[in-house]
């Protein structure tokens, strides 16, 4: 038997539990790996509380979780390119990992290097690849200038130092606990809030060329009030927003790939991105997990450890 994080019906964190289920069995091409890490992520509480029914509908009972790290302990039939014992990232589209145990496609694991510890490693997916595909998508290039919304949450973390790597200027927007931590990424910082448009034209007094919203909450509206371009901004969260003003929405999707996942673990090993670790709790503590990160108050990631 294992631990598996389900939910019946959509509902608040009191909906969740931890239950004794079989210990899966990969099938051909998959893994089977042993969870030492797996983030959580603001999509996944939507999907809980119904509020992405239309788009992401849950099936119940339903599972949880996309990020993991951990050693694979068991190959299905095919699998060639990985060993037992591996140490892997990697992620899921099953809704099931937050667990002890998850089952895994082969094609979707790239080797943990030794620099990225577990907390980072097992929380890498889902932010690192949305972050990822919402810097490609606005393009950032070296002189320009680019606003990031919600710049010290799990995603705009990523965001800003991604973007800062292609050489532009980075404003980000955050509460002013965060501002130190900002500047140390060499990011301009800018308070959110009544009169933030005013507070950017005084950072960037040459204008906006690029913006990335990872928060929601009318700020594609400013984007737009700016001056950006409508094809320059990209935003993971506003959907309606995307779609009535025909701005981007490239988020994980559109970088979902081991390669890319590859690309950010070697650049968090070098030391050339920074993933935060906000808080680490145990599965059994699941529920607490969720209402701090339904906060949308703390810099960075929080994960789980089995």
């Amino acid at each position: 038997m294992a631990r598996a994080i389900r939910f019946d019906e959509y509902g608040g964190v009191d909906v969740l539990r931890v239950e004794d289920v079989p210990r899966p069995a990969p099938g051909p091409g998959q893994v089977l790996v042993g969870v030492r890490a797996a983030g959580i992520n603001p999509g996944e509480a939507a999907i809980r509380q119904g509020f992405m029914h239309e788009r992401w509908p849950a099936t119940f009972p339903s599972g949880q979780g996309s990020d993991f790290a951990g050693v694979v302990t068991e190959l299905g039939e095919g699998v060639e390119e990985i060993a037992v014992g591996d140490e892997v990232i990697g992620w899921v589209d099953t809704r099931s990992s937050h667990a002890d145990f998850v089952v895994a496609e082969a094609e979707n694991l790239t080797p943990r290097p030794d620099g990225v510890p577990w907390e980072v490693a097992g929380s890498l997916f889902v932010a690192g690849t949305t972050a990822y595909a919402a810097v490609r998508a606005v393009y950032p290039r070296e002189g320009e200038t680019v606003v990031v919304s919600g710049a010290a949450g799990g995603v705009g973390s990523l965001v800003v130092q991604l973007a800062k790597l292609s050489g532009a200027t980075v404003i980000g927007l955050a509460g002013a606990a965060n501002h130190a931590w900002l500047r140390e990424q060499d990011v301009v910082p800018v308070e959110y809030g009544d009169g933030v448009l005013e507070r950017i034209k005084e950072a960037a007094p040459g204008g906006v060329d690029a913006f990335i919203d990872t928060f929601g909450a009318g700020y594609v509206e400013l984007a737009l009030r700016l001056g950006v371009y409508a094809g320059r901004i990209d935003t993971i969260i506003d959907f309606a927003a995307a779609e009535k003003y025909n701005v981007k929405a490239d988020g994980n999707a559109a970088a979902a790939s081991a390669g890319v996942l590859r690309e950010l673990a070697v650049l968090a090993d070098k030391g050339l991105l920074e993933v935060p670790v906000a808080r680490v709790f145990p599965l059994d503590e699941v529920r607490e997990a969720y209402r701090e990160l339904e906060k949308r108050h703390t810099r960075g990631k929080i994960v789980l450890r089995p």
